[in-house]
């Protein structure tokens, strides 16, 4: 009974961490109008395969959370906590400034931000669990495509 209880807490615990990764997508839209007005780059992908890709690596990343919650008290490990928070507040920054503001600009500025501080997060995470930063390769990944597409579509749009 103690490991069923335990597996409802993990299980909860990640669907809390999950709805707050998909927070800003919930309450900013993709804009398909201000997105197809841009110029965009031959290898920009389609608004859905995009969300598609987002929603996996917000699996991972809360995944990836939960793993270090099990090893640490994430308010108490303070570079951690500080890289995380913003990590998560660049990321979710974007939808308001890219297709709320419309700014390809400060769409490119807060891409930058959350691609080093995923970076970032990764180092951090591998120095408190090695399996838990496995779970951000993918995070670090994309998110090198976003910084390059952001930077592109903003040139192309100057």
């Amino acid at each position: 009974m103690k490991k069923i209880k335990k597996y409802i807490k993990d299980i909860i615990l990640f669907i809390i961490i999950l709805f707050f990764w998909i927070l800003s997508g919930l309450i900013f839209r993709f804009n398909s109008e201000f997105y197809n007005m841009l110029k965009l780059p031959s290898f920009a992908l389609n608004g859905k395969v995009i969300s598609i890709i987002w929603f996996i690596i917000y699996i991972l990343n809360s995944i990836s959370i939960l793993l270090i919650s099990k090893k640490t008290n994430i308010l108490k490990n303070n570079d951690y906590l500080y890289i995380l928070l913003t990590n998560y507040l660049s990321n979710q920054l974007f939808m308001y400034f890219f297709f709320y503001l419309m700014s390809p600009f400060l769409g490119f500025a807060i891409t930058t931000i959350t691609f080093l501080s995923s970076i970032f997060l990764f180092i951090e995470t591998k120095k408190i669990d090695l399996k838990a930063s496995y779970f951000l390769i993918p995070y670090m990944i994309y998110g090198l495509y976003a910084f390059i597409l952001m930077t592109t579509v903003y040139l192309m749009n100057f």
